[in-house]
């Protein structure tokens, strides 16, 4: 994609005045690491760091009826949570009810919700939301607020001590609850105890006119700034799914076992009928963890062979720093279960591998 073309974080400045590393993600030149992908990954893990999720979209909805167009759009129940709380769900393709996207939805008060779609997926989120008004029962607006914002995410075991002298009430944000936070007189934004490496932390929500003081802030506070190459590692060894590798086209949320996202007895949603109806039929497969012998790695299109015969393909894999051996995603059929031993094809090797539950790492595991 041409640089031209390219959008940028409020804090771009920022990330080349640090030497970060540039790369082309989801349409915006984001930095992919700093001094280094290891080293930030196990910054997180023993530590803490921030990363700049500002690729990430903020839609405000708005209105009387904002609640029933989030409840018919996506696939969770808005009944589970209350103002002042954030909610994982999916939005789902009308027809074959494969995942759009996965989407964190903060909401911020009564009759507002902030929705965050993938870098991409903004555009397709919004047409969702415009079918939503038919949905409604009540006055609905909708602002794609991402040009005036920026998203940091502060990861890790000690990311709230870190924080907690700088920005007391971000830090003290609990888990999967939302809070509003003034970062300086007259600047007002969000927190949310969110995050996307299977450790604790805060995401902030700031103005894009102080995003740059609050980096700032936040790095003088200890935070170590990290890359979106950690970030990926990171939330494969928490056994987290990325779009486009775990979900996307002609992936639903029962065959990436995501069910739990999806709440039938609510009522019909965007998507549900074909759902359902696979749901009634079963599943033709699953996505599994996958634990390699060694430290090969298994790049997503690698062949999964189960008795020697082609039974999936690997959609992510890397090399866990913690646990110092490979791990991938891949979908398999059904019954190749939790301890089924599996073999790769990593570039015409055949590298023995387990099928394990995920997360591969917990929260907290030392690097």
């Amino acid at each position: 994609m041409p640089d031209a073309v390219l959008r940028h974080s409020p804090l771009d400045a920022e990330h080349r005045a640090l030497g970060a590393r540039m790369v082309e993600f989801g349409g915006w030149d984001m930095p992919i690491q700093y001094t280094g992908v290891l080293e930030e990954h196990r910054a997180c893990r023993t530590g803490a760091v921030v990363f700049d999720v500002s690729h990430l979209g903020s839609v405000l909805v708005s209105g009387a009826g904002a609640f029933t167009a989030i409840q018919w759009a996506f696939t969770n129940d808005l009944r589970r949570i209350c103002p002042g709380r954030a909610q994982y769900t999916h939005l789902l393709d009308p027809l074959d009810a494969h995942v759009v996207d996965d989407i964190i939805v903060w909401w911020v008060a009564d009759d507002q919700l902030l929705v965050m779609p993938n870098a991409s997926n903004t555009n397709g989120l919004l047409s969702a939301l415009e079918e939503a008004r038919g949905h409604a029962d009540g006055d609905v607006e909708i602002a794609d607020i991402t040009p005036s914002r920026a998203v940091l995410a502060a990861q890790g075991p000690e990311a709230r001590a870190r924080l907690a002298d700088t920005f007391a009430d971000a830090a003290a944000v609990p888990r999967f609850a939302v809070t509003p936070v003034t970062y300086r007189v007259g600047v007002a934004g969000w927190a949310a105890g969110t995050g996307y490496t299977g450790e604790d932390g805060v995401e902030l929500h700031v103005p894009a006119e102080a995003a740059a003081e609050v980096w700032r802030r936040v790095l003088d506070a200890g935070l170590t700034p990290a890359g979106l190459g950690a970030r990926d590692t990171l939330r494969l060894e928490a056994g987290l799914p990325l779009h486009g590798h775990e979900l996307g086209a002609g992936i639903t949320p029962l065959q990436a076992g995501l069910g739990w996202v999806v709440r039938f007895d609510k009522g019909a949603f965007r998507g549900s009928e074909p759902l359902l109806a696979e749901r009634e039929r079963g599943v033709t497969r699953r996505l599994r963890g996958l634990l390699v012998d060694g430290r090969q790695i298994p790049r997503a299109g690698c062949a999964v062979l189960v008795d020697g015969v082609a039974a999936g393909e690997v959609t992510s894999g890397n090399f866990s720093p913690v646990l110092e051996r490979g791990i991938a995603f891949a979908f398999l059929p059904p019954a190749v279960d939790v301890g089924a031993a599996v073999t790769v094809d990593v570039r015409g090797r055949s590298v023995d591998a387990t099928v394990v539950k995920t997360p591969f790492v917990g929260p907290g595991t030392s690097a």
